[in-house]
């Protein structure tokens, strides 16, 4: 089982990377706002570290937007407990270090595995 962060805990972990630009490994999954992991992924360039979801809570699908932003904005606040950090785990490059942040969206017909690299500057607290 991941360990559970908090924000604080988060931008710590966040703020400790200082990989400027990404490997090969990693490139593909590299956006700054939500995407749909890409089908040239290799599963074992990235390993899990942590986790935002807390189990056994019910789900909310609450957004935190105080400047007019929305899900797919690439400078959307990452706010711990607002939808959909609160079903997100951190994984990092087994490579070069970088963070990414990902969770899977259940649709009617589909199920999306999304990725969004993680930037310190976004983090709520």
């Amino acid at each position: 089982m991941p360990d559970l962060l908090n924000s604080a805990q988060l931008l710590a972990l966040a703020k400790t990377i200082n990989s400027k630009h990404p490997c090969p490994s990693c490139a593909p999954l590299v956006c700054p706002g939500w995407e749909s992991l890409p089908s040239v992924f290799n599963p074992n360039s990235l390993k899990l570290i942590g986790t935002l979801r807390v189990e056994g809570t019910d789900d909310t699908w609450d957004e935190f937007h105080p400047k007019g932003t929305q899900i797919w904005s690439a400078d959307a606040p990452i706010a711990v407990g607002f939808h959909p950090y609160n079903k997100c785990q951190i994984y990092q490059c087994a490579d070069c270090t970088r963070l990414f942040l990902r969770y899977t969206e259940y649709g009617g017909y589909y199920v999306d595995e999304r990725i969004r690299e993680l930037n310190p500057d976004l983090i709520a607290l």
